[in-house]
């Protein structure tokens, strides 16, 4: 639904994007991921055909951007960081200036601004000003703008930026609502924005592509050892770690928490190995009650900063054999 190729992006000397290619399949979520700079607006700017590329190439259900901008814009609906909004109007007659301009039949247009109304939960606001709103329901009258078409890609740029906990929880919950329906690409820094609403995952660093996957894929393929979460009672937090030690393949153990007699370890394992069968012969040779045994991933904060790190190592490098 989205295919980008070899997509750079100059300004002057600032690369902006530099040679990235992703695709995006049909009905996904897939988050872009990266810090404050790394070059996340500009392609999604780029996608909306709000600027042209420098080199490569981009389509939004295969009309390509620089050839095709029309058949492109009518097939994705847009929220940039700041909402495109009139504050001079009411909700609903906003909503119907953009369907108007959006090309939905006047035989349609009440239908379908009450359906998105509702779907964004802005029906019960509808006559009021949109300079009176909060910062949580012009959020939601900008998504439901990118929605009234009903287009076949959704490109949300930060969508959750500046709302309060109850307002983000409320947005991600419409976002994942949209899927399947709609093809969506969210650019987001925040990374539990990734987790919580997305399948796929692209992690863009000083504009580069440095990672894309699904979140388990990432966190699986970048820990490159086994760690098992291991919850035990009936000992002294020493004398378990000692024993844990022990098996064979372990190479780190961790104490990660000790409350009411039960004691939790984070055990690694060296690369190739499978210890938790080990591990649970271990203690149940010893006599101690087994709570729990459970594999663990890094986290996606774990993995965004490693990524990144290393993209910022390289760069360091590349730097260095260049004097």
């Amino acid at each position: 639904m989205i295919r980008v190729e070899n997509l750079t992006k100059r300004y002057d000397r600032n690369v902006a994007v530099n040679d990235i290619s992703f695709e995006v399949g049909k009905g996904q979520i897939v988050g872009f991921l990266g810090p404050n700079g790394a070059g996340k607006t500009t392609t999604m700017r780029i996608l909306t055909c709000f600027m042209p590329p420098t080199a490569g190439k981009a389509s939004v259900a295969a009309f390509d951007v620089l050839e095709q901008p029309l058949e492109v814009k009518r097939r994705i609906g847009y929220l940039p960081e700041t909402p495109p909004l009139y504050p001079e109007m009411e909700v609903h007659e906003y909503l119907t200036f953009v369907a108007r301009l959006k090309g939905v039949p006047n035989a349609e247009l009440r239908r379908r601004v009450a359906e998105v109304s509702e779907r964004c939960a802005i029906a019960d606001v509808s006559k009021k000003l949109i300079s009176k709103l909060s910062k949580g329901y012009r959020q939601r009258v900008g998504l439901a703008q990118a929605i009234l078409h009903n287009p076949d890609v959704l490109i949300l740029d930060e969508p959750t930026a500046g709302l309060d906990p109850k307002q983000i929880h409320e947005t991600r919950q419409l976002i994942r609502s949209l899927a399947g329906e709609h093809t969506i690409i969210l650019s987001t820094h925040i990374l539990p924005e990734v987790e919580q609403t997305c399948d796929h995952v692209i992690i863009i660093s000083k504009g580069r592509i440095v990672a894309q996957d699904t979140v388990d894929n990432l966190t699986s393929r970048l820990r490159g050892q086994e760690a098992v979460l291991v919850t035990v009672g009936g000992a002294g937090a020493d004398e378990i770690r000692g024993a844990l030690q022990s098996v064979q393949g372990v190479s780190r153990v961790t104490l990660r928490d000790s409350r009411n007699g039960l004691h939790s370890f984070e055990v690694e394992s060296s690369p190739g190995q499978n210890v938790r069968a080990p591990l649970a012969r271990r203690v149940v040779e010893n006599g101690w009650p087994l709570h729990e045994l459970r594999s663990i991933a890094m986290s996606l904060e774990e993995v965004f900063l490693e990524l990144t790190a290393s993209e910022k190592g390289g760069e360091a490098e590349a730097k260095g054999e260049r004097q």
